[in-house]
């Protein structure tokens, strides 16, 4: 998993209104990137929600902010449109990103093992390195978390 101090990987991903989006126009900017196992489940949702309910305050804190999961851009759609998020939603179906920023992990549910993500944030800093890693979410009080490390 990448940590403190680690510069984040170049890459391009399908955003919830199907453009692109490139980490490299990042630059000079603070961003949150958060990875999430699946679009409306219960966790997911209570995540995204909470980024939602504070997203004002992180956008005075000049913060911008992506969630991203293995989810197709439709699934995207209607999730946000859904829970009316105000931040874009990136879709990552084969897993590349995660796997570069070291969250494509094997989970073990009830004796089964299987792939999926662990559900990591990212705070990345104006030049373009991880600044912050939170590896334990509280999905209900996740926005809170994010406050007290920015």
């Amino acid at each position: 998993m990448l940590k403190q101090g680690d510069k984040i990987p170049e890459f391009t991903l399908k955003q919830t209104d199907g453009t692109s989006v490139k980490s490299s126009a990042w630059k000079g900017q603070r961003v949150v990137l958060y990875f999430y196992p699946k679009d409306d489940t219960p966790g997911c949702t209570k995540e995204a929600c909470s980024i939602r309910d504070s997203y004002a305050r992180l956008g005075k804190e000049g913060i911008i902010v992506y969630g991203i999961s293995p989810d197709n851009v439709e699934s995207h759609q209607k999730f946000s449109a859904k829970y009316k998020l105000p931040f874009p939603l990136l879709s990552d179906p084969d897993h590349k990103v995660a796997k570069r920023f070291g969250v494509w992990v094997e989970k073990n549910m009830y004796g089964k093992k299987s792939m999926g993500i662990a559900r990591t944030t990212f705070v990345i800093g104006e030049d373009g390195k991880v600044a912050e890693v939170i590896a334990k979410v509280n999905t209900e009080a996740h926005a809170e978390q994010l406050l007290e490390v920015l």
